[in-house]
């Protein structure tokens, strides 16, 4: 993954374990000497490290297996403590470590009803979760990734056997982590979604939801222990990549009216009077009414500040009598209006920061300005301004 990238995305579509999010890191970059140099640093018992090139249903993945010839010892939250305070870790390695395993105790102890000094984690304090959260954790300081996003997560039903004995999944700590975050049931009696890797988004993410507006330059996917469903391979995706500051508002009331008795002619005034009053988009499309009359529907979509005044305005300037409006996330991608310059002088257009690269819209008004001036027709100037913006780069 290139240096400039500051922030990963990951696809659960078949859910996420520890392992499963280290080998991602791994696929997309993470070195696996400078992963070990950093575990080492905790001084933990022997243990082997083993990373392996798999594939699912046709997908190449890296899978992580670490085993111990030792005993298993199951340390309670006070004893990770120290183990990673006594390390050579960067602190902010062992910052973000001492968080997730203080949430993990948290969840264990409410789920249990015991104190969190009480909790002996057992599977999750047991030597390979210990290294799954770290490697992650200094996975993502190796890579400097600075935000983190992931997508809704799937849920399995059904039982699975532990420590604790017969529990039904979800786990009742994966319950417990996952408070707030958005998930979806899926018809599966597999463990889609593990205590560590539950408690790692949760700690970790800055957001749940779609991919966010950035420009992919690695991808890489991290196997589980078992090869899942013929339709549902058990794969993590991770999209890393940079993201651009959007100062535009994701949240935005939309705002719809059905009219049949209105005179369209009056659209242009009406579309330019609520761009002044600084609606994002306005549009209007025929359909057919009640008793098989044509209409048009008026959608106007606003920042919920601005409203109150869009909603005044199709009152005011429509035949409408009643209005619809709910709220609804929008995702948008970063943009400037630039200056190209052409054989027919300098001509606006919109710069577009795609996930697939920068695209390059001739603004309308501007090439119409040039194309009138030069008595050339409007297309040979639009043909202009991408050429040129091409070899400007």
């Amino acid at each position: 993954m290139v240096q400039a990238a500051n922030t990963v995305y990951l696809d659960c579509f078949s859910g996420i374990s520890g392992d499963m999010l280290l080998g991602a890191l791994l696929d997309i970059g993470v070195s696996e000497e400078a992963l070990r140099g950093e575990l080492n640093k905790l001084g933990l018992e022997p243990f082997t490290f083993k990373v392996t090139r798999q594939t699912r249903q046709s997908i190449g993945a890296l899978s992580v297996q670490i085993t111990s010839e030792s005993d298993q010892q199951f340390r309670n939250l006070a004893t990770i403590s120290d183990l990673l305070e006594q390390s050579s870790l960067d602190p902010a390695i062992t910052e973000r470590a001492l968080k997730v395993f203080r949430r993990l105790a948290q969840a264990e102890a409410k789920v249990h009803g015991k104190p969190v000094d009480e909790i002996h984690f057992h599977e999750v304090g047991a030597l390979d979760t210990i290294i799954d959260i770290v490697g992650v954790i200094a996975g993502l300081h190796l890579l400097g990734i600075t935000s983190f996003h992931c997508s809704p997560l799937p849920l399995g039903r059904g039982f699975v056997d532990c420590a604790h004995g017969t529990l039904p999944l979800p786990a009742p700590a994966v319950c417990e982590l996952l408070e707030n975050i958005p998930v979806i049931g899926i018809e599966t009696d597999l463990e889609l979604v593990t205590p560590t890797g539950a408690v790692l988004v949760a700690e970790l993410a800055d957001s749940f939801g779609p991919m966010p507006p950035m420009i992919i330059s690695a991808t890489g996917y991290g196997a589980g222990d078992s090869p899942g469903t013929p339709g549902r391979p058990n794969l993590l995706r991770i999209i890393g990549g940079r993201m651009e500051t959007v100062t535009e508002a994701q949240q935005v009331e939309v705002i719809e009216t059905s009219l049949d008795d209105w005179n369209p002619e009056g659209f242009p005034y009406l579309c330019a009077k609520l761009l002044e009053a600084n609606a994002l988009d306005v549009n209007l499309a025929p359909i057919q009414m009640k008793k098989g009359r044509p209409g048009f529907r008026l959608t106007a979509v606003c920042r919920a500040a601005e409203a109150p005044l869009i909603k005044e305005l199709i009152f005011n300037e429509t035949s409408a009598i009643g209005l619809r409006f709910r709220t609804e996330q929008r995702m948008t991608l970063v943009r400037e209006i630039i200056t190209v310059e052409t054989r027919y002088g300098p001509v606006q257009a919109k710069k577009v920061v795609a996930p697939a690269g920068v695209k390059i819209y001739p603004e309308y008004e501007s090439c119409k300005d040039a194309a009138a001036s030069h008595d050339v027709p409007l297309d040979q100037v639009y043909r202009e301004v991408i050429t040129r913006s091409a070899e400007a780069g």
